[in-house]
């Protein structure tokens, strides 16, 4: 996937944080992690990603999930799956880049050489139709391939990774490779190794999740479930970042935009329009929103609304409310 870069802070003041109000994320009694949670599952071949998401929802009692990027039935490897209130940042991982390992077969020989040189040739910006199969209009479009890299080739089998943009169809571009390479060529096999900030290092099988729950279930025992399931601030690591103050975030939760006065430090980089995410002084998810201006500018403001709201995360009663109602 493509690089992230460094990104420095500006802070504006430093405020403390009242340690009454809000917690360290890791920290939520289990109820209320698993309600603001996230767990990387990895997708067996059989079921539909919507399947698998509804099999964790059963798993743990819970009254909504959500998956991030659907993944063919065939198709094995990372699928993360939002519960509860986390499925409110279902999009912010949809959009980002993924990676696959993918086995392509060629319908006739082609030389090592060849294909590895071929292969290079479409990394960048390339056209796309989606495939007969696919649930989008089929129509031409581009997609960005960050990179590929061939690992092996036995006989008419090529073994490559691709890390590219949201939306691109490996299937597809397997059947261009063989077109170029004038064989022909079909994606044999796929698994999907990173969606987003999670990668195979998190991955968790339904049935581990299962035996983690029974024994919270059982014996009270939460550390399995904690060890596997991510708070919903790990699902946003690559979002840029505005952290505010406690008297802020009441209005936040109630839909107010951000205004300058509530921000207390930023990440640079941030351009006009970006999706960003708000934090909490405790590193708590509170919403996320569009930019109205660039880091530099939301740094200098003093007055003036600097975010546009487009999803609150946090529940509304977790810090006292501060602002006052306008009277009609």
């Amino acid at each position: 996937m493509e690089p992230d870069k460094k990104k420095e802070l500006l802070i504006k003041t430093e405020p403390e944080t009242d340690p009454r109000f809000g917690c360290i994320p890791e920290m939520r009694k289990l109820p209320e992690y698993l309600k603001f949670g996230v767990v990387n599952i990895d997708k067996p071949p059989g079921p539909s990603s919507h399947q698998v998401s509804s099999y964790v929802k059963e798993i743990l009692h819970l009254n909504k999930t959500g998956h991030a990027g659907t993944l063919d039935p065939r198709v094995t490897g990372c699928l993360p799956v939002e519960l509860e209130n986390s499925v409110k940042t279902v999009r912010t991982l949809l959009s980002y880049g993924k990676e696959y390992v993918c086995v392509m077969k060629l319908q006739s020989t082609a030389a090592k050489k060849r294909v590895k040189k071929l292969l290079k040739y479409f990394c960048g910006e390339i056209y796309q139709k989606p495939p007969l199969k696919s649930a989008v209009k089929r129509q031409l479009r581009t997609r960005n391939i960050y990179y590929i890299k061939f690992l092996e080739k036995d006989e008419n089998y090529v073994l490559f990774r691709v890390g590219c943009a949201a939306g691109t169809y490996i299937r597809k571009l397997c059947h261009d490779v063989g077109l170029i390479l004038g064989t022909g060529a079909n994606m044999q096999e796929l698994r999907r190794t990173k969606a987003g900030p999670f990668d195979e290092s998190s991955l968790v099988t339904l049935h581990d999740l299962k035996d983690a729950y029974i024994f919270y279930e059982e014996d009270g025992d939460e550390k399995y479930l904690r060890k596997l399931i991510h708070p919903v601030e790990f699902g946003v690591r690559h979002l840029k970042k505005i952290w505010v103050n406690d008297s802020t975030i009441s209005a936040l939760c109630h839909g107010a935009n951000l205004y300058a006065p509530g921000v207390v430090k930023l990440q640079t980089g941030i351009e006009r329009d970006d999706l960003i995410a708000i934090f909490s002084l405790k590193d708590e998810l509170v919403a996320l929103g569009r930019t109205l201006n660039n880091s530099d500018a939301i740094y200098d403001s003093q007055k003036g609304a600097v975010v546009e709201l487009n999803r609150v995360i946090m529940d509304k009663d977790v810090y006292p409310r501060v602002w006052k109602k306008k009277e009609n």
